[in-house]
């Protein structure tokens, strides 16, 4: 998949490039953004900062991962609730997919809260899911489908009877 700009009401969403790498490093020095993010190394280095923007995000396009960081003085203005609504109005009716999923380590409840606002279910805890820095980790994981959002499916859909 290549990637795509978005837009909404507030934001320019568009691909992490290489002349980010600078501004990658600095969001990575944020504690509270390496206390939730199992893969980012620690110390976070610009070599770190470097791989990310000019390997893993074009692999992340290549292979349908999306995820987002806010530094700390963009949090708290619903910024990360806007993007993700959009990337998943854009999932279901350009890509025509089905299901999200959105997966965090139990306890980081900014993160939950996100999903639950966008309008994810909480389907459950996944125990030993996540590898954080070689300490295995419980999660949480939910959904989202197209419905969720007042949106078609692509294609029916039958739930298991209650």
């Amino acid at each position: 998949m290549e990637p795509v700009t978005l837009t909404t009401d507030r934001l320019l969403l568009r691909a992490i490039g290489a002349q980010d790498a600078d501004a990658v490093y600095a969001a990575a020095q944020d504690p509270d953004i390496g206390r939730w993010l199992s893969q980012l190394p620690s110390p976070y280095l610009p070599e770190h900062a470097r791989h990310f923007t000019e390997q893993m995000v074009p692999q992340g396009w290549a292979d349908g991962s999306v995820f987002f960081w806010v530094t700390k003085e963009h949090r708290g203005n619903g910024y990360v609730t806007e993007a993700a609504l959009a990337v998943a109005r854009w999932a279901f009716t350009r890509l025509a997919v089905d299901r999200l999923e959105w997966r965090a380590e139990v306890g980081n409840n900014a993160s939950r809260a996100v999903a639950e606002r966008v309008g994810f279910t909480l389907e459950g805890t996944l125990r030993s899911a996540l590898d954080s820095r070689g300490v295995r980790r419980d999660c949480w994981v939910g959904s989202l489908l197209p419905s969720d959002l007042g949106l078609p499916p692509t294609a029916p859909y039958l739930p298991a009877p209650a």
